[in-house]
């Protein structure tokens, strides 16, 4: 009944956001002379405090209208080309200059861990003036119905092997996070079956591709409960009126509680600060705390099925690194990939994903030739900052996109063995 009594606190709080939100449109309206006081300033930073940390976020939008390609404002339009009950493929349609060439062609597929792939606006948008790019949209259980069937790991894994397919011969694949496992499974599936839509390249970023290496307090958590106590305690059905009505998920609320117990004093610090800065009057501070928490806070649920699946394969049994992972009844063998170039990054200080962690793949992936493999590890960044920030922006979006644009075909022949790299873990 958690799920439950989680919607019931929620419906019960809304009379008093609803008051609270009144009340500062009052106390901030530049009319009320006590909008000029500190008095005034305080209870309007209080009462939107209070409103912000008892809303339920929506899904944001990515919001990329335009990029710059050759010095040049160009407008994107975003699109959705693929369908399936979990998940729509988005392609950001850049208006190209008449007569200049295509860029590489690059599927992002974003975690399904409880953020939407909207966490990955700031990716994309690094990305989008040199790439050609279509994103994985994961759909919130929650809203889902159950008519619909289930979804787990290996509905995944074709997901991702389907969207390769629609996209086409030479596409370039980003994993962040979550779906390193999966993607370099499709890709070891499908070059297994020699499938000429295996992508030129996959990027694996910050993801779990053998946890028993610098486990982080995510990892552990795997390892000290059995699946039957994740099963039994974070498993609920979906509460009515939703649309997926008794699916059973795991809630998206859970994983959000998860990750902020992991860094609590920052995030209340951020708040306090937050709070002081209305006070001030400091509009840029505020705004930037308001864009950061309303993605962070919004959240979506997952399968059971998935969840549990990927908790047993991935932290548990560490099937994939171990050569035991399975797919369909088929085993997945990594050694199978020969003709994928295989770009690794991590961040120096990943309390999620250990370094090394990543690096794993270049280890299963034996038969890749050291011409077209290439592991970088960031200094000074956490998690996030792998795939969003300055130091992306800086120093790893550069090297995704030379490395792409150096491996553009697919090469099915033998390769000169070089051994290339960036600083290694």
């Amino acid at each position: 009944m958690f799920y439950q009594l989680y919607e019931l606190n929620h419906a019960m709080m809304a009379p008093y956001r609803a008051a609270s939100e009144a009340m500062r449109l009052a106390y901030s309206n530049p009319m009320n002379p006590l909008s000029h006081t500190a008095f005034g300033r305080a209870a309007a930073a209080g009462l939107e405090v209070f409103e912000r940390t008892t809303r339920r976020y929506g899904k944001p939008e990515f919001g990329l209208h335009e990029t710059e390609i050759d010095g040049r404002a160009v407008p994107v339009a975003e699109r959705i080309v693929w369908r399936q009950p979990f998940c729509n493929l988005i392609h950001f349609e850049r208006a190209l200059p008449k007569g200049r060439a295509a860029d590489p062609k690059v599927l992002i597929v974003a975690p399904m861990s409880g953020h939407y792939a909207t966490l990955l606006r700031g990716t994309v948008e690094t990305l989008l003036p040199h790439s050609d790019i279509y994103i994985t949209d994961w759909i919130d259980a929650r809203v889902v119905p159950l008519s619909e069937g289930g979804f787990d790991l290996d509905d995944y894994i074709d997901y991702v092997i389907e969207m390769l397919r629609f996209i086409g011969p030479n596409t370039h694949v980003i994993a962040v996070c979550q779906p390193a496992v999966p993607v370099l499974a499709a890709v070891a599936v499908m070059e297994g079956r020699k499938d000429s839509h295996a992508p030129a390249s996959m990027t694996l970023m910050g993801g779990p591709i053998d946890t028993r290496i610098k486990p982080t307090a995510v990892n552990q958590l795997a390892k000290e409960k059995p699946i039957t106590w994740f099963r039994d305690n974070v498993i609920m059905p979906v509460p009515w009126p939703q649309a997926g009505f008794m699916r059973q998920v795991y809630p998206g609320f859970l994983q959000l509680s998860g990750f902020m117990s992991m860094n609590l004093d920052r995030h209340l610090i951020a708040h306090r600060e937050f709070f002081e800065h209305l006070v001030k009057n400091d509009g840029d501070a505020a705004e930037k705390h308001r864009e950061f928490y309303d993605e962070y806070l919004a959240v979506m649920d997952l399968t059971a099925e998935f969840y549990l699946q990927t908790v047993e394969v991935v932290f548990m049994r560490h099937d994939l690194p171990k050569g035991e992972m399975m797919h369909r009844g088929e085993r997945v063998d990594t050694t199978a990939i020969r003709n994928v170039a295989l770009l690794t990054v991590e961040g120096e200080n990943d309390d999620i994903s250990g370094v090394g962690q990543t690096e794993a793949a270049q280890t299963i992936c034996t038969n890749i030739p050291d011409s077209m493999r290439m592991h970088y590890v960031q200094p000074d960044v956490g998690h996030y900052g792998v795939f969003n920030g300055s130091r992306f922006r800086r120093e790893i979006a550069p090297r995704i996109v030379a490395f792409q644009r150096e491996h553009a075909v697919r090469k099915t022949g033998p390769v000169k063995q070089v051994i290339r790299g960036g600083k290694t873990g």
